[in-house]
């Protein structure tokens, strides 16, 4: 259909389906909120399908973004009836209960089993912080202001640590599992919210505050490994070591050994951490090279400390270097190099 075909079909109003898919609910859901709680279409004929015009959209997306900040379902229809139609009253209870289901439902193949701690979009979240899924609703029904909205709410309420892994991970894991398992169907969903996440992690020390960085310390070296993709982990980190001041030059994500070497030699960094999430990825006699560099005068040479992070490492890859579990392990540990070459106590972990 044309773009004028799309339009003229908008303003006769959307079907309940074609809305379902706008806002990543099921249909089954829609029907639900009309019965239990009187959001419905303003005009119905006798006969034919429901039609959803403007203005009842507009009540149903009002109901989504209440409910996904936590509004009992109930509250949320009432606030949205009273905007939309200035019908705030309840409507009257249905002649026999509604089958179970769930309110907040994602996409009908999405829906999971509702686990305890209340539903997450449709997908696996299990036993996760409250904002998991409230994020997942958010990512489900690609709504971009409140994924933006709710992933700056947890940066400033926990810290960007705790965000990232209590938060963020916990949702972008469920996102993935959900895709692979999809036959590679909303795939949309996972971009979306990962470009949200990184943005989320570049803005971060704008938002926290942010100590003075260390005068006269060398940085810390991030990169991805080469033909690695997978860089929101080296982001996260990179916001984490901002949150105390440390110095970092970040190159992102699969980064050619030849650039990584040039960049080590001509910074001098204190500490080169290489992200690997695959196994196919994660190259030992890289981590050795960039261990055996030097730079400085002679008798006063020094060496970067090289950690290889992610779980692309095994104990094939490791050999002797440092292990780092996770990002406030690895954070810990690079605050340790800096204070015991004296290069200030703000890099310690509070």
């Amino acid at each position: 259909m044309n773009d004028a075909g799309d339009d003229a079909a908008e303003a006769a109003g959307l079907t309940t389906g074609s809305l379902a898919r706008r806002l990543g609910v099921s249909p089954t859901t829609l029907r639900s909120w009309d019965r239990r709680y009187g959001i419905a279409p303003a005009e119905r004929a006798r006969g034919r399908h429901r039609r959803w015009a403007p203005q009842d959209v507009a009540m149903v997306e009002e109901m989504c973004r209440l409910t996904a900040s936590g509004v009992p379902p109930a509250e949320a229809a009432r606030v949205a009836r009273l905007r939309f139609t200035g019908a705030g009253a309840a409507p009257p209870a249905p002649a026999e209960p509604p089958a179970p289901t769930s309110d907040l439902a994602g996409p009908a193949d999405l829906v999971a089993p509702v686990r305890p701690g209340g539903p997450g979009g449709g997908l696996p979240l299990g036993d996760v912080r409250q904002e998991c899924r409230g994020l997942s609703r958010a990512a489900v029904r690609l709504d971009a202001p409140e994924l933006e909205r709710r992933l700056r709410e947890a940066v400033l309420r926990h810290g960007l640590t705790v965000a990232w892994e209590e938060v963020m991970v916990p949702t972008l894991r469920a996102v993935g599992r959900r895709w692979e398992s999809s036959g590679d169907r909303y795939v949309e969903v996972e971009h979306l919210l990962s470009w949200h996440v990184s943005t989320a992690l570049r803005s971060a020390p704008l938002l926290l505050p942010r100590p003075e960085p260390l005068t006269g310390a060398p940085p810390v070296v991030l990169a991805c490994t080469p033909g690695e993709q997978h860089s929101l982990p080296v982001e996260a980190l990179t916001a984490a070591l901002a949150e105390r001041g440390v110095p970092t030059r970040t190159l992102g994500a699969a980064v050619p050994a030849e650039a990584l070497l040039a960049c080590v030699q001509r910074t001098g960094p204190a500490a080169v951490v290489l992200w690997a999430q695959a196994r196919s990825t994660a190259s030992a006699p890289l981590a050795r090279h960039v261990a055996g560099l030097e730079w400085g005068v002679a008798g006063a040479r020094g060496r970067p400390l090289v950690l290889p992070v992610g779980p692309g490492w095994d104990r094939r890859t490791y050999g002797d270097f440092p292990r780092c579990a996770g990002l406030r392990d690895t954070v810990e540990t690079i605050g340790r190099r800096y204070e015991d070459n004296g290069w200030g106590r703000q890099a310690r972990a509070r």
